[in-house]
Protein backbone atom coordinates (compact mmCIF):
# COMPACT_ATOMS: atom_id res chain seq x y z
CA UNK A 1 0.00 0.00 0.00
CA UNK A 2 1.36 3.33 -1.17
CA UNK A 3 0.81 6.55 1.31
CA UNK A 4 1.32 10.12 0.85
CA UNK A 5 1.77 12.69 3.90
CA UNK A 6 1.56 16.03 2.38
CA UNK A 7 3.32 18.73 5.02
CA UNK A 8 5.37 17.50 7.14
CA UNK A 9 4.72 20.43 9.94
CA UNK A 10 3.45 19.16 13.59
CA UNK A 11 0.91 17.10 12.44
CA UNK A 12 2.37 15.56 8.87
CA UNK A 13 6.14 14.89 9.62
CA UNK A 14 4.78 13.02 13.33
CA UNK A 15 2.29 10.70 11.00
CA UNK A 16 4.79 10.26 8.07
CA UNK A 17 7.47 9.84 11.10
CA UNK A 18 5.59 6.72 12.94
CA UNK A 19 4.03 5.41 10.16
CA UNK A 20 7.68 4.85 8.48
CA UNK A 21 8.43 3.40 12.20
CA UNK A 22 5.96 1.08 11.44
CA UNK A 23 7.40 -0.27 8.24
CA UNK A 24 4.53 1.32 6.27
CA UNK A 25 5.49 2.57 2.81
CA UNK A 26 5.23 6.34 3.13
CA UNK A 27 6.66 9.16 0.98
CA UNK A 28 6.18 12.86 2.69
CA UNK A 29 6.33 15.67 1.05
CA UNK A 30 7.97 18.70 2.25
CA UNK A 31 9.75 22.03 1.35
CA UNK A 32 12.39 24.44 2.52
CA UNK A 33 15.49 23.82 4.92
CA UNK A 34 13.35 21.72 6.75
CA UNK A 35 12.35 19.22 3.52
CA UNK A 36 16.37 19.43 2.95
CA UNK A 37 17.02 18.06 6.69
CA UNK A 38 14.99 15.52 6.52
CA UNK A 39 16.35 14.05 3.19
CA UNK A 40 19.87 14.28 4.66
CA UNK A 41 19.66 13.28 8.09
CA UNK A 42 15.87 11.59 8.41
CA UNK A 43 13.62 13.20 10.61
CA UNK A 44 13.97 13.71 14.14
CA UNK A 45 10.72 13.10 16.62
CA UNK A 46 11.29 14.67 20.46
CA UNK A 47 7.97 13.22 22.92
CA UNK A 48 8.41 14.72 25.92
CA UNK A 49 11.65 12.47 27.24
CA UNK A 50 11.44 10.17 24.08
CA UNK A 51 13.64 10.65 20.99
CA UNK A 52 13.40 8.76 18.17
CA UNK A 53 14.37 9.30 14.42
CA UNK A 54 12.82 7.74 10.89
CA UNK A 55 14.83 7.43 7.46
CA UNK A 56 11.82 8.93 5.19
CA UNK A 57 11.72 8.84 1.77
CA UNK A 58 10.80 12.98 1.60
CA UNK A 59 10.09 15.00 -1.46
CA UNK A 60 9.16 18.42 -3.03
CA UNK A 61 5.12 18.37 -4.08
CA UNK A 62 6.17 20.47 -7.09
CA UNK A 63 8.71 17.75 -8.02
CA UNK A 64 6.44 14.57 -7.76
CA UNK A 65 6.57 13.46 -11.78
CA UNK A 66 9.53 11.92 -13.09
CA UNK A 67 9.91 10.07 -9.34
CA UNK A 68 6.84 8.12 -8.85
CA UNK A 69 4.71 5.84 -11.02
CA UNK A 70 1.16 4.77 -10.45
CA UNK A 71 -1.12 5.76 -7.92
CA UNK A 72 -1.12 6.16 -3.81
CA UNK A 73 -3.80 3.88 -2.16
CA UNK A 74 -3.82 6.75 0.85
CA UNK A 75 -3.19 10.35 0.51
CA UNK A 76 -3.27 12.32 3.96
CA UNK A 77 -3.44 16.06 3.75
CA UNK A 78 -1.32 17.94 6.91
CA UNK A 79 -1.47 21.11 4.53
CA UNK A 80 -2.73 24.74 6.02
CA UNK A 81 -6.13 24.80 4.33
CA UNK A 82 -5.24 27.25 1.97
CA UNK A 83 -2.68 25.21 0.76
CA UNK A 84 -5.07 22.32 0.45
CA UNK A 85 -6.17 23.15 -3.43
CA UNK A 86 -2.87 23.88 -4.69
CA UNK A 87 -1.29 20.32 -2.82
CA UNK A 88 -3.78 18.51 -4.84
CA UNK A 89 -3.24 19.89 -8.05
CA UNK A 90 0.15 18.97 -7.57
CA UNK A 91 -0.99 14.83 -6.61
CA UNK A 92 -3.89 14.53 -8.39
CA UNK A 93 -2.11 12.98 -11.68
CA UNK A 94 -1.06 9.92 -8.69
CA UNK A 95 -4.84 9.48 -7.96
CA UNK A 96 -7.21 7.16 -9.07
CA UNK A 97 -11.06 6.45 -8.17
CA UNK A 98 -9.94 3.82 -5.18
CA UNK A 99 -7.12 6.64 -3.80
CA UNK A 100 -8.85 7.32 -0.31
CA UNK A 101 -7.71 10.84 0.72
CA UNK A 102 -8.27 12.91 4.30
CA UNK A 103 -7.92 16.50 5.36
CA UNK A 104 -6.39 17.13 8.52
CA UNK A 105 -6.71 20.63 7.62
CA UNK A 106 -8.61 23.26 10.00
CA UNK A 107 -12.08 23.59 9.02
CA UNK A 108 -14.93 22.21 8.29
CA UNK A 109 -15.10 21.77 4.88
CA UNK A 110 -12.40 20.40 3.60
CA UNK A 111 -13.82 16.89 2.69
CA UNK A 112 -16.20 19.06 0.54
CA UNK A 113 -13.21 20.58 -1.13
CA UNK A 114 -12.04 17.73 -1.96
CA UNK A 115 -14.73 16.26 -2.84
CA UNK A 116 -15.23 19.05 -5.47
CA UNK A 117 -11.72 18.36 -7.03
CA UNK A 118 -11.46 14.68 -7.16
CA UNK A 119 -13.54 11.71 -7.82
CA UNK A 120 -10.93 9.54 -5.69
CA UNK A 121 -12.73 8.44 -1.77
CA UNK A 122 -12.81 11.24 0.54
CA UNK A 123 -13.33 10.97 3.92
CA UNK A 124 -13.91 13.29 6.51
CA UNK A 125 -11.65 14.00 9.52
CA UNK A 126 -9.88 16.14 12.04
CA UNK A 127 -6.55 16.36 14.31
CA UNK A 128 -6.03 16.23 18.09
CA UNK A 129 -1.99 16.72 18.75
CA UNK A 130 0.04 19.57 20.01
CA UNK A 131 2.96 19.35 17.94
CA UNK A 132 5.39 21.86 15.71
CA UNK A 133 8.44 22.10 13.87
CA UNK A 134 11.14 22.62 16.84
CA UNK A 135 13.91 23.33 13.88
CA UNK A 136 14.75 21.84 10.16
CA UNK A 137 14.14 18.20 10.61
CA UNK A 138 12.86 18.04 13.95
CA UNK A 139 9.43 17.99 15.29
CA UNK A 140 8.51 18.13 19.21
CA UNK A 141 5.40 16.63 20.11
CA UNK A 142 4.17 17.93 23.77
CA UNK A 143 2.22 15.78 26.31
CA UNK A 144 0.00 12.07 25.16
CA UNK A 145 -2.83 14.33 23.36
CA UNK A 146 -2.99 12.59 19.92
CA UNK A 147 -6.07 11.37 18.24
CA UNK A 148 -6.95 10.93 14.65
CA UNK A 149 -10.45 11.78 14.16
CA UNK A 150 -12.28 10.22 11.28
CA UNK A 151 -15.25 8.61 8.89
CA UNK A 152 -17.42 8.31 6.03
CA UNK A 153 -17.31 5.14 3.57
CA UNK A 154 -17.12 2.25 5.78
CA UNK A 155 -14.70 0.64 3.68
CA UNK A 156 -12.15 3.43 3.31
CA UNK A 157 -12.69 4.05 6.88
CA UNK A 158 -11.43 0.38 7.97
CA UNK A 159 -8.41 1.01 5.47
CA UNK A 160 -7.24 3.77 7.25
CA UNK A 161 -7.88 2.37 10.66
CA UNK A 162 -5.45 -0.46 10.22
CA UNK A 163 -2.90 2.03 8.69
CA UNK A 164 -3.42 3.68 11.67
CA UNK A 165 -3.57 0.56 13.95
CA UNK A 166 -0.16 -0.66 12.44
CA UNK A 167 1.52 2.66 13.17
CA UNK A 168 0.01 2.46 16.75
CA UNK A 169 -1.27 5.74 16.83
CA UNK A 170 -4.18 6.34 18.27
CA UNK A 171 -7.70 7.20 16.41
CA UNK A 172 -11.57 7.02 16.37
CA UNK A 173 -14.18 6.75 13.78
CA UNK A 174 -17.30 8.39 14.82
CA UNK A 175 -20.42 7.31 13.61
CA UNK A 176 -21.77 11.23 13.37
CA UNK A 177 -18.00 12.21 11.75
CA UNK A 178 -19.82 15.81 10.66
CA UNK A 179 -20.60 16.46 14.21
CA UNK A 180 -17.01 15.03 15.98
CA UNK A 181 -15.36 18.01 13.26
CA UNK A 182 -17.87 20.93 14.34
CA UNK A 183 -17.14 19.96 17.97
CA UNK A 184 -13.21 20.94 17.63
CA UNK A 185 -14.23 23.46 14.98
CA UNK A 186 -16.41 25.43 17.63
CA UNK A 187 -13.21 26.42 19.97
CA UNK A 188 -10.63 26.91 17.53
CA UNK A 189 -12.56 29.42 15.41
CA UNK A 190 -13.53 30.95 17.68
CA UNK A 191 -9.93 31.47 19.79
CA UNK A 192 -8.01 31.64 16.57
CA UNK A 193 -10.50 34.62 16.05
CA UNK A 194 -10.56 36.29 19.08
CA UNK A 195 -6.98 35.63 20.15
CA UNK A 196 -5.79 37.12 16.95
CA UNK A 197 -8.32 40.47 16.54
CA UNK A 198 -6.97 40.91 20.63
CA UNK A 199 -3.46 40.23 20.01
CA UNK A 200 -3.88 38.45 23.24
CA UNK A 201 -3.48 34.80 24.33
CA UNK A 202 -6.00 32.72 25.52
CA UNK A 203 -5.89 33.05 29.00
CA UNK A 204 -5.95 37.23 28.31
CA UNK A 205 -9.04 36.95 26.11
CA UNK A 206 -10.83 34.54 28.24
CA UNK A 207 -10.26 36.79 31.77
CA UNK A 208 -10.80 40.08 29.65
CA UNK A 209 -13.01 39.39 26.65
CA UNK A 210 -15.30 36.22 28.01
CA UNK A 211 -18.69 37.97 26.76
CA UNK A 212 -17.12 38.28 23.27
CA UNK A 213 -15.60 35.09 23.22
CA UNK A 214 -19.53 33.25 24.24
CA UNK A 215 -21.16 34.71 22.03
CA UNK A 216 -18.87 33.70 19.55
CA UNK A 217 -19.20 30.41 20.73
CA UNK A 218 -22.84 30.43 20.59
CA UNK A 219 -22.57 32.53 17.00
CA UNK A 220 -20.73 29.12 15.70
CA UNK A 221 -22.95 26.79 17.03
CA UNK A 222 -26.29 28.58 15.32
CA UNK A 223 -25.31 28.38 12.25
CA UNK A 224 -23.14 24.36 12.86
CA UNK A 225 -27.02 24.06 13.36
CA UNK A 226 -28.52 25.25 10.00
CA UNK A 227 -26.29 22.95 8.44
CA UNK A 228 -27.91 20.26 10.85
CA UNK A 229 -25.04 20.12 13.09
CA UNK A 230 -26.11 20.76 16.94
CA UNK A 231 -23.27 21.10 18.95
CA UNK A 232 -24.82 23.90 21.38
CA UNK A 233 -23.00 21.99 24.36
CA UNK A 234 -19.94 22.44 23.47
CA UNK A 235 -19.97 26.40 24.47
CA UNK A 236 -19.84 25.43 28.22
CA UNK A 237 -17.04 23.05 27.30
CA UNK A 238 -15.15 25.11 25.23
CA UNK A 239 -15.00 27.89 28.07
CA UNK A 240 -14.21 25.40 30.61
CA UNK A 241 -11.36 24.20 28.37
CA UNK A 242 -9.89 28.25 27.88
CA UNK A 243 -10.26 28.62 31.51
CA UNK A 244 -7.29 25.64 31.89
CA UNK A 245 -5.08 25.90 29.59
CA UNK A 246 -1.67 28.20 30.69
CA UNK A 247 -2.94 31.68 30.47
CA UNK A 248 -0.18 32.46 27.95
CA UNK A 249 -1.05 29.89 25.30
CA UNK A 250 -2.06 30.98 21.71
CA UNK A 251 -3.63 29.57 18.36
CA UNK A 252 -1.66 29.36 15.37
CA UNK A 253 -3.48 31.61 13.40
CA UNK A 254 -2.60 34.32 16.05
CA UNK A 255 1.33 33.62 15.70
CA UNK A 256 1.07 33.64 12.25
CA UNK A 257 -0.45 37.07 12.50
CA UNK A 258 2.42 37.80 14.74
CA UNK A 259 5.16 36.35 12.69
CA UNK A 260 3.39 37.80 9.83
CA UNK A 261 3.06 34.54 7.92
CA UNK A 262 -0.06 33.50 6.21
CA UNK A 263 -2.82 32.74 8.24
CA UNK A 264 -6.20 31.00 8.00
CA UNK A 265 -8.52 33.36 8.11
CA UNK A 266 -11.04 32.02 5.34
CA UNK A 267 -11.89 29.00 7.12
CA UNK A 268 -11.70 30.00 10.66
CA UNK A 269 -13.47 33.24 10.54
CA UNK A 270 -14.53 33.96 6.97
CA UNK A 271 -16.87 30.89 7.27
CA UNK A 272 -19.11 31.59 9.69
CA UNK A 273 -21.37 34.29 8.89
CA UNK A 274 -22.65 35.74 11.74
CA UNK A 275 -22.80 39.25 12.94
CA UNK A 276 -19.72 39.28 15.63
CA UNK A 277 -17.43 36.81 13.84
CA UNK A 278 -17.97 39.01 10.59
CA UNK A 279 -16.89 41.97 12.31
CA UNK A 280 -13.72 40.77 13.56
CA UNK A 281 -13.20 38.62 10.27
CA UNK A 282 -13.63 41.59 8.24
CA UNK A 283 -10.67 43.85 10.48
CA UNK A 284 -8.23 40.81 10.84
CA UNK A 285 -8.57 40.86 7.06
CA UNK A 286 -7.33 44.20 6.64
CA UNK A 287 -4.43 43.38 8.68
CA UNK A 288 -3.96 39.92 6.02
Amino acid sequence: MRIAVIGLGGVGGYIAASFVKAGLDVIGFGRGEHLKTIQRDGIKIIEDNDCWSAKLDARELENLDGFFEGYFDVVLFCVKSYDLKNSYEHIKSHLNEKTIMLSFSNGVSNGDTLRELSNSVVLDGCMYILSHIEESGVIRKKGKVFAAIFGGDEKATQTLSEIFEKANLRYKTPRDIKTAIWKKYIFISAFATATSYYDKSIGYVYEHHRDEVETLLNEISEFAQTQGIEIKDEVQKALQTASKVPYDSSTSMHLDFQNNKRVELESLSGYVKTPLMQKMYKALKQRV
